[in-house]
């Protein structure tokens, strides 16, 4: 599949995606010491939602817009509302048209002693982001494919922090190469973060990326997953899942309280599901 951002910016997967990282956050900000973020996938950073990609596709409106008019009550309204207040900064008036891809969401959560390395492959993309964090001291933009940084920028300098995997599914063999990445990276950085986000479209090749990561023997790896309808034949996009190695050791109570939550307010004809497991422990 071809999971380019723009035309999904804002839709349910983006919710869930975004949610979570900042959750994570919130737990890292616990501590003064200084954390980085690298994002793999970072994309352009901020689409316009009456754009013509988000507008051909219009996945925002069930997504984020469904969200931003919600009133959630507690206490998953306190837990989300980190995300939407990254969304409400960039949009002005009651107005719901930028919506932040997770460089922004990032940017707009750190701290002065934190950084954000985001990288994209892309050419234009790359150059999009670059000129969109043009003098931002804390956020430094590099055009590179960010499945070879998880063997070159390993581990940070801070020695805290977040890798935020996010590929576009260009291309066959993504899930593969997300459990290859992870064992190269987590060698090199066992006490790191790691959240990989993947599509639910083919419910068999995502069995078989949660069997290979299990049998890769790396411990704490939660896996937190939203579907919004059921499978169908042809396989279309039904469900959004992230995968976090390290998690921090409150997400999965707030994840217990947040997917319920989103998964009746997003899913079609209240035919949502969560999944909400452990692939590993403690070790």
């Amino acid at each position: 599949m071809n999971y380019r951002h723009a035309f999904h910016a804002g839709n349910f997967a983006d919710v869930v995606k975004h949610v979570t990282l900042t959750r994570i956050l919130v737990y890292l900000m616990v501590k003064d010491a200084a954390f980085r973020v690298i994002d793999t996938h970072a994309g352009v950073g901020l689409y316009d939602l009456w754009g013509s990609e988000a507008d051909r596709t219009g996945e925002w409106r069930e997504g984020i817009a469904r969200l931003t008019r919600a009133e959630l009550a507690a206490p998953a309204g306190a837990l989300i509302a980190p995300y939407l207040d990254a969304v409400r900064a960039q949009n002005t008036d009651n107005e719901l048209r930028y919506y932040p891809g997770s460089p922004f969401v990032v940017r707009h959560m750190l701290r002065k002693q934190d950084r954000l390395m985001a990288l994209e492959l892309h050419p234009e993309d790359a150059e999009a982001l670059r000129c969109n964090f043009a003098g931002d001291i804390q956020t430094r933009v590099t055009q590179l494919d960010g499945w070879a940084a998880l063997g070159t920028h390993l581990p940070p300098k801070e020695r805290r922090g977040l890798v935020l995997v996010d590929p576009p599914f260009e291309q066959k063999g993504e899930f593969e190469r997300m459990v290859g990445a992870l064992e190269r990276a987590h060698k090199r950085w066992p006490t790191g973060i790691y959240a990989f986000w993947y599509p639910v479209k083919d419910t068999t090749e995502v069995s078989r990326y949660i069997r290979a990561l299990a049998a890769t023997g790396i411990p704490k790896i939660l896996r937190l997953e939203l579907t919004i309808r059921p499978a169908s034949s042809p396989p279309r996009l039904h469900g959004s899942g992230m995968i976090v190695v390290n998690p921090p050791f409150v997400l999965r109570a707030e994840m217990e309280k947040i997917l319920p939550a989103l998964s009746g307010l997003l899913a079609e004809a209240g035919r949502g599901r969560y999944r909400i497991e452990e692939i590993a422990g403690e070790g």
